[in-house]
């Protein structure tokens, strides 16, 4: 009975880090412009993500505008789009496959080492899921870091970490943290259930 309530325990963290790999894949916030040196005035803030640059006026005007070209995109920028986008694709299949193979529900209802295999899929499926969004975060959040701290740079082109940047890391350490724990649970439920029949 533990093993099922930490199996829901896993899969609840791993629904939680999709929806914050969803949020952090959808809004602009990765980088914020830098308020610094003789760029302290704050009346307009810019703002980039995967989809979109948006800039906010102190007056209340927020206007965001779609990158016009895929393929004049920096690399960096279409590969963390492609990583975010995979991740969000393995997490809904890891979401269905999980549901068949958890204990709790009824499907496959007859055979528990098939059950637990298909469980333990749905969360190497989501660990899988949280390796392909950290890349993206940690790569763009390397790339910010870097170009703020070099001098040749002007200060009014510094942009810092975003909110999403955060959203992302947390999503995806949750996700692997929660998964990790149904994928250690069935792996043991499996090897139970190998030395008894």
């Amino acid at each position: 009975m533990a093993s099922m309530a930490l199996e829901l325990m896993g899969f609840f963290l791993g629904l939680l880090g999709t929806l914050g790999t969803m949020v952090s894949t959808v809004l602009p916030y990765w980088q914020i412009s830098a308020h610094i040196g003789s760029n302290i005035v704050t009346a307009v803030a810019n703002m980039r993500g995967l989809w979109m640059e948006c800039v906010y006026q102190s007056t209340g005007a927020f206007q965001c505008e779609t990158y016009n070209s895929m393929l004049a995109l920096p690399a960096d920028l279409q590969a963390s789009r492609a990583l975010m986008v995979m991740s969000l694709v393995l997490s809904v299949l890891a979401i269905a496959i999980c549901c068949v193979g958890m204990q709790c529900t009824v499907c496959l209802d007859g055979s528990g080492a098939a059950k637990t295999r298909v469980a333990g899929t749905g969360g190497g499926l989501f660990v899988a899921s949280g390796f392909l969004s950290l890349i993206p975060v940690a790569w763009t959040t390397h790339e910010v870091v870097q170009t703020f701290y070099q001098n040749n740079i002007p200060q009014s082109l510094k942009f810092e970490i975003g909110e999403c940047l955060y959203v992302g890391l947390a999503s995806a350490l949750v996700t692997m943290l929660g998964e990790s724990l149904t994928f250690k649970i069935c792996f043991e439920l499996f090897c139970i259930c190998n030395t008894l029949f």
